[in-house]
């Protein structure tokens, strides 16, 4: 119901704006645009899901053998103390549990090619479970919010971004990110664990969840003594290996148990397919408004009408400058990346915008994209308080990253 009422919004305000342009300030353009927007979107969308067909398939064949090698069981008995409190729904050993630790995983390392398919592997594991299959059950809830909430430790992607813009330092952004982002995904775990009663202050969590925190704060320390070279290398070093020997392990451990690793890798990728084609109508829906919206010019007014507010308040207002960036995130990852890199040219690489812009784009997840992908794998239709408690979490994040930005760029 909340998806329905968010995407009928973006579709009845992008007409509204769009009707005042023309008839007030004649501005003929905006009706076309949108049009343009409709069917581009549509395309865009439909690509999107054919491109993960052959991710799906690496991916869900990998887990596949991880299942039959007995790999993802011990995965998840290794970190099943934390794990089994925050997903009580979940039995021990259940292969849900192997599924989203490799797809937190991924997400930490920044791996958003391989975190997708992982997750939805998750969330078909978790529907087996689900007793209303047209509800999202407690455990989707927590395990999406904490998708949404973009916690992430390497942000390769936005340091590539800052390298290819030419930025002096691209790593300057990473503790700012690696901050915000826990923030986010601190007040995420929180606010769903208040829903659903979940105790953060028992030993074995609160255990776990104060050595998350120092390992991170211990990572952030490590590569902040780093060259920015150093930095990408050793970050994609990281990512790559731990990956990779994770693959490795599942085969290995296969062929020790005398599982024919190849079949049940085919076996698994198989479904690659049928999960891609059965994606494309709901990102379809949820691209479409998102790009009209955009296009009716309903992003600029919004800024506008913040940036006004700050000064009326005598609140410094370099901040609103990055704003769009932090509000398409939930909606588009690419329309995000795309505002960042505007930010970027027009403010200069290096300015508060721009690394606030690109601090934004790290700390936060495409929550609108997440919910409509994984909730329409699995046909789950009515998504409780997932929406709000995600969108709570991207507000977290926004707001840490720009007293974060403020006090590593002034």
């Amino acid at each position: 119901m909340a998806l329905n009422f968010i995407w009928l919004g973006f579709f009845l305000i992008a007409f509204i704006v769009a009707l005042a342009k023309t008839i007030f300030w004649q501005d003929y353009s905006v009706f076309p645009a949108m049009m343009t927007a409709l069917f581009d979107m549509a395309k865009i969308g439909t690509t999107l899901s054919l491109g993960y067909i052959g991710g799906m398939a690496l991916w869900l064949g990998i887990m596949r053998v991880g299942e039959k090698s007995g790999s993802v069981n011990i995965l998840a008995r290794l970190l099943s103390p934390l794990f089994v409190r925050l997903f009580p729904e979940v039995p021990k050993g259940h292969p849900a549990q192997g599924s989203i630790i490799m797809n937190f995983a991924a997400n930490l390392l920044g791996l958003d090619n391989a975190a997708t398919p992982l997750g939805l592997k998750a969330m078909k594991d978790l529907q087996e479970i689900n007793p209303k299959k047209d509800t999202a059950s407690n455990a989707q809830i927590m395990f999406l919010v904490l998708n949404t909430s973009g916690l992430t430790i390497i942000p390769v992607s936005v340091m590539i971004l800052r390298s290819a813009a030419g930025a002096e330092n691209p790593a300057d952004i990473f503790v700012p990110i690696l901050i915000a982002t826990y923030c986010s995904s601190l007040a995420g775990l929180t606010i769903v664990s208040l829903i659903q009663k979940i105790n953060l202050f028992r030993p074995i969590v609160f255990v776990w969840l104060l050595g998350m925190t120092t390992a991170i704060a211990g990572l952030a320390y490590y590569f902040q003594q780093l060259s920015q070279s150093a930095v990408e290398s050793q970050s994609a070093l990281l990512a790559a290996f731990v990956i990779f020997s994770i693959v490795v392990g599942f085969f290995t451990l296969g062929a020790l148990r005398k599982i024919n690793v190849y079949e049940e890798f085919v076996e698994g990728a198989k479904e690659g397919f049928g999960v891609a084609v059965k994606i494309i109508p709901f990102l379809v829906a949820m691209l479409v408004a998102v790009g009209v919206f955009r296009a009716s010019g309903s992003f600029t007014a919004i800024t506008d009408t913040i940036s006004k507010g700050a000064q009326s308040a005598q609140v410094d207002d370099r901040w609103v400058e990055a704003v769009p960036t932090a509000l398409m995130k939930p909606l588009s990852g690419s329309g995000a990346r795309g505002l960042a890199a505007e930010a970027m040219e027009t403010h200069g690489v290096d300015s508060f915008a721009a690394r606030l812009a690109c601090t934004f784009q790290g700390s936060t997840e495409t929550t609108f994209y997440v919910l409509a992908v994984y909730f329409g794998s699995v046909g789950i239709r009515r998504t409780r308080y997932a929406l709000l408690a995600g969108l709570a979490a991207d507000f977290a994040g926004i707001i840490a990253a720009i007293f974060v930005a403020y006090g590593f760029f002034g």
